[in-house]
């Protein structure tokens, strides 16, 4: 009985050695999402060949899911520094803040990008101060508030008056053309589709073809939802750019995003893909975004990002 019972335990031991190494590598993937990779920020750059014939190249900067908290160094001081790309233009498609104090060290960090033009759309947490979440939600669909007491509302008048300030155009359900040489940019917007707060108003009127130069039409919202991009698609747009999904955030490996916290499928959570509606195909950059929610400061298999891309004509 006694050699019986010393054989028994050696499972035991063994499992328990199993179980001490998985957490261990548990522990040690936290440590790199949590410390690591979710500072890895980096420039992905793509081209699109949209322009109309004739056109010089254009450069536009997207930024997105900021979520800055005052005490991110790093994140300001690379933020400062995409400066030196020297855009034509920024485009940022909200949720700046993940903290109540957070305008005033976000407006210092994109000062040198705002002697560029630019023009913003806001997202829930630009309005909202982030709330802690069961993470195994997102799996059932986009996430929601909840609870008895309302959402924190953030400074978001005092962001949205420094970026207007700048310059920056304010394309909150309302459209606006821009001005760059030789050509028109005319951009819509819409308020955040996340908190249904989308409006779509069109572009603005006029031909892509008639007038002293042609148009381009350009569509902006920061969630990605299949509604609103039909609307860009239906109103003409050649190019549209959102961002809300932070690309999955936690990725596997090989696989890619496991939600997009919206109705837009996993495979386009992140990247520049086509949108097909109605018989037409629109290119869609979907950004991974720069930041987290300061209540799930982790990143997998899915680094920060600001994107460029580089508009020229059509061959």
């Amino acid at each position: 009985m006694i050699v019986e019972s010393h054989l028994r335990a050696k499972p035991a031991g063994g499992a328990s050695l199993a179980l001490g190494l998985t957490a261990a590598a548990g522990a040690a993937v936290l440590g790199y999402a949590a410390l690591v990779e979710r500072n890895l920020f980096e420039l992905r750059e793509e081209r699109l060949e949209i322009l109309p014939p004739g056109s010089k190249p254009l450069r536009m900067l997207h930024l997105s899911d900021i979520h800055l908290v005052p005490s991110q160094a790093g994140k300001i001081n690379w933020l400062r520094g995409l400066a030196e790309l020297e855009p034509d233009l920024v485009v940022n498609t909200g949720d700046n803040l993940s903290h109540p104090k957070a305008v005033e060290p976000l407006l210092d960090a994109l000062a040198p990008l705002m002697q560029f033009p630019g023009v913003f759309v806001p997202g829930s947490n630009d309005y909202y101060a982030p709330r802690i979440q069961n993470p195994f939600k997102y799996f059932t669909g986009p996430s929601k508030s909840n609870g008895r007491k309302g959402p924190k509302e953030l400074p978001w008048a005092e962001l949205f008056r420094g970026f207007g300030n700048a310059g920056w155009v304010d394309l909150t359900n309302r459209s606006q053309s821009i001005a760059v040489p030789g050509l028109r940019l005319d951009f819509s917007g819409v308020d955040d589709p996340h908190l249904g707060r989308d409006r779509f108003s069109g572009f603005p009127p006029g031909s892509t073809t008639s007038g002293i130069a042609p148009h381009i039409r350009i569509g902006v919202a920061h969630a990605p939802y299949q509604r609103v991009l039909d609307y860009f698609a239906d109103g003409g747009a050649r190019l549209i750019l959102a961002g809300h999904t932070h690309g999955g955030q936690v990725c596997l490996p090989g696989y890619g995003a496991l939600v997009s916290n919206c109705d837009l499928p996993t495979w386009r959570a992140r990247g520049l893909t086509q949108w097909e509606h109605n018989g037409t195909s629109v290119p869609l950059n979907v950004s991974a975004g720069i930041g987290t929610s300061r209540f799930a400061p982790v990143r997998l298999a899915c680094r920060p990002e600001a994107v460029l891309l580089t508009l020229t004509e059509t061959s």
